[in-house]
């Protein structure tokens, strides 16, 4: 591999997915979401109720940061906040009417920006794309991302 091009797969696969992010959230702001609050009223539409800890842990992000984001929801109608029946202490988040019927413009962003982002690749290409992306996250969430390979380290 010559020397230009190592780093190349790995920027080119930042650089789709900011460019994706970027996409998706200026379709979203068109419905009055920021970046981020789309991935909430999604987790809560596949399980509604959940508490912060769960939501910040099925997303991947800090406690603090999904706790923000569920208060600007909830000042902006999407979300309402309940105490838990069982712990006081504990809160669970659920959608509300509102929410519920912006999901269906958070889900139509996703798919015109997903449309965007695939046009031009058959059938056959985007279902390779999925399996390679797949794979890849796979190997970035289970900690090999953190591994050092010797016979690479070692060529260079």
């Amino acid at each position: 591999m010559a020397k230009a091009d190592k780093g190349a797969t790995m920027s080119r696969l930042q650089s789709a997915a900011r460019l994706s992010r970027t996409a998706l959230a200026a379709r979203l702001l068109n419905h009055g979401f920021y970046a981020g609050q789309d991935q909430i009223m999604l987790a809560l539409d596949h399980e509604d109720g959940q508490t912060p800890g769960q939501l910040a842990g099925r997303l991947g992000v800090r406690p603090p940061t999904i706790t923000k984001t569920i208060n600007r929801l909830q000042v902006q109608g999407f979300l309402d906040k309940r105490a838990s029946e069982s712990d006081a202490r504990q809160a669970h988040i659920f959608l509300t009417e509102k929410g519920l019927e912006a999901i269906k413009s958070i889900e139509k962003s996703v798919r015109k920006t997903e449309k965007q982002a695939l046009k031009g690749l058959d059938k056959k290409d985007q279902k390779a794309l999925s399996k390679l992306l797949s794979r890849v996250e796979a190997n970035l969430s289970n900690g090999q991302a953190f591994e050092i390979d010797e016979e690479v380290e070692a060529e260079e």
